[in-house]
């Protein structure tokens, strides 16, 4: 939820590219629970996402603040335009990494200043030149993948190898006002 109102999570995975990473996601009691199997055989990403609801004023708003339970693992939040924001996009994706302790429940804040924009697994050399507008974000979400938020790569430890599980729970979404 955000503001109140219930999000509509989808998944988007890595088969879209040709991988056979696989999602699955659970709504029970205001917890979201976003877990499965990445496969890095032709693939390396697994994401769920959601439009934001138009209700929904993030002009006010200087990022968002939730409480995860996560597996050890570097997941990415991330906010588009609602276009699909890939290596051939006009507009980036903004995306903050999320290290996760095992089984440990933390606080997380996403500060909408702290975003960088990524075209698909790329940061651009020169990230000054995109400016993040919150009025034009129209999708929320949260992604397990072989790169970090800079382009860098999820090291093993953080992310995985070969065919392995990922769970990352998440409640109590709210807006960080200004």
């Amino acid at each position: 939820k955000i503001s109140g109102l219930d999000l509509q999570w989808f998944r988007l995975d890595d088969p879209v590219m040709g991988g056979q990473s696989e999602t699955t996601h659970t709504i029970e009691n205001g917890l979201l629970h976003f877990k499965g199997t990445i496969n890095t055989n032709g693939g390396g990403f697994a994401s769920i996402r959601s439009k934001i609801p138009e209700s929904v004023d993030l002009s006010s708003a200087k990022g968002f603040r939730f409480r995860i339970q996560g597996d050890g693992k570097t997941y990415k939040f991330f906010m588009t335009d609602g276009s699909r924001a890939g290596p051939m996009s006009r507009n980036p994706s903004w995306q903050m990494d999320i290290p996760t302790s095992k089984g440990k429940w933390e606080d997380v804040e996403i500060r909408f200043d702290k975003l960088l924009p990524s075209f698909g697994p790329r940061t651009p050399d020169d990230v000054s030149k995109y400016k993040f507008d919150c009025s034009q974000m129209k999708e929320v979400g949260l992604m397990l993948s072989l790169k970090l938020s800079d382009g860098s790569s999820n090291p093993k430890e953080t992310f995985g190898e070969g065919i392995f599980p990922f769970s990352l729970k998440v409640e109590d979404v709210e807006l960080l006002e200004q």
